[in-house]
C-alpha cells in the first residue's frame, strides 16, 4: 500500500496542501517581498534588522514552498475503501471503544496527522494496530503510559 518516496494523503489532505502552497505562493511570499524592498530603502543593511527578518522569513517561505513541491510532486492520494472491504484503511473514520468511551479517529498520511483534530497518522501505533481490521476487532497498544486495548465499533 505504502510505496517509497511517495507521501499518502486523503483527498482532504491533498485539498489542505494545495490550499497552504497558494496562499504561501500568492500571498505571503509577495508580502514578505515586499517587506524586504521596504526595508532596504530604509539605509544600512548592516544594522537593519527589519531588513534582516524579512530576509529570514522569505528564506522560511521559500523552504517551505519547495517542500509542498516536493509532496504534491510524490503525493499517492487514497480513497477509503472501508465500505467496500469494511476494513480499516487509510481515509478510514474509525469509531472506538476505548475504557467504556467511544471516540473516533479518521486515519491519515503523516503529513495530515493532527491529534487535536483525532486524524492519526497510518504508520503511528494506534494506526498500524488498526489498519486492516475489522468492525468488533481488538487491538491492543503499547503506549509510555502502559497498555490500552481499542475494540472498533464501526468503520466509515
Amino acid at each position: 500500500m505504502v510505496q517509497k518516496n511517495k507521501v499518502i494523503l486523503t483527498q482532504e489532505g491533498l485539498k489542505s496542501l494545495k490550499k497552504e502552497h497558494k496562499e504561501l505562493v500568492e500571498v505571503k511570499r509577495p508580502k514578505t517581498l515586499k517587506r524586504m524592498v521596504e526595508a532596504r530603502n530604509m539605509g544600512d543593511l548592516a544594522e537593519n534588522s527589519e531588513y534582516t527578518a524579512a530576509r529570514e522569513d522569505l528564506a522560511f517561505i521559500d523552504r517551505k514552498i519547495a517542500e509542498l513541491e516536493e509532496i504534491l510532486r510524490t503525493a499517492q492520494v487514497v480513497k477509503s475503501s472501508a465500505k467496500g472491504y469494511g476494513k480499516v484503511t487509510v481515509g478510514s473514520k474509525v469509531a472506538l471503544k476505548i475504557d467504556k468511551k467511544k471516540v473516533v479517529f479518521t486515519i491519515v498520511g503523516e503529513w495530515e496527522a493532527n491529534p487535536l483534530k483525532n486524524k492519526i497518522s497510518f504508520s503511528s501505533p494506534l494506526g498500524k494496530a488498526l489498519l486492516g481490521k475489522k468492525k468488533g476487532s481488538k487491538v491492543e497498544v503499547k503506549a509510555p503510559a502502559g497498555k490500552t486495548t481499542y475494540q472498533i465499533l464501526e468503520i466509515k
